[in-house]
């Protein structure tokens, strides 16, 4: 019987980590480690060397950054699969690596069934966000894959403007959402400033006009 396992690549350089993964990872009779690299460059000799299906690679890397090196990847290994595992938790940073082609993220926060479901997603050509991702982060990822609605706003931010329309506060409109209030609070800053509103009057007005709301 052939070998169906999936060949990862790890790329951190902490050796204890990578250790740890190496140890994660091959428990799963699905996957098996093919190589280990401590810096960018080494990364893409390996990756060139190896072919391999996944990467799990840290962003912060001696040599080149994990950036360029998913640029490079991407590059030479076109459907190769990424899996961003990393300390750095900061939404544009992390939205500027799947830009990129980063499919997964898991912080190293994370539990390690984490890093697992992360590879399963990646194998079945799935993206991956770590359950820990932040509402916002996944507001975000949405919004530029989905199409603008009318007015500019996205149709979160359309559900958001008729909320606040309606008379409702912030903490109604995250409950009614099943979102933070910090991001009711950035979908009404970004709102505001897309359709140059000032005052929540201002907001109910836009929104009759454009049947969010019917007076």
């Amino acid at each position: 019987m052939s070998d169906t396992r999936r060949h990862v690549l790890v790329v951190d350089d902490h050796c204890a980590l990578r250790r740890g993964l190496r140890s994660l990872i091959e428990g799963s009779d699905r996957y098996e480690i093919v190589g280990e690299a401590s810096d960018g460059h080494s990364a893409l000799a390996l990756a060139e060397a190896t072919r391999p299906d996944i990467v799990t690679l840290d962003y912060s890397l001696p040599c080149l950054n994990g950036l360029d090196v998913v640029h490079r990847l991407r590059g030479f290994l076109p459907s190769i699969q990424i899996l961003l595992y990393t300390l750095h938790d900061n939404e544009e940073f992390i939205l500027q690596m799947m830009r990129a082609g980063v499919r997964a993220y898991v912080p190293k926060s994370d539990p390690g069934s984490s890093v697992l479901a992360a590879l399963d997603a990646l194998s079945e050509n799935r993206a991956y966000l770590s359950p820990a991702m932040s509402e916002a982060l996944l507001d975000q990822v949405v919004i530029e894959k989905s199409q603008r609605s009318i007015g500019g706003l996205t149709f979160r931010e359309r559900a958001v403007a008729q909320q606040i329309a309606e008379g409702r506060l912030n903490k109604q409109t995250a409950h009614a959402l099943g979102v933070s209030i910090k991001t009711v609070e950035t979908h009404r800053s970004n709102i505001m400033h897309k359709l140059n509103l000032r005052t929540t009057a201002d907001l109910v007005r836009y929104a009759i006009r454009s049947n969010i709301i019917l007076a």
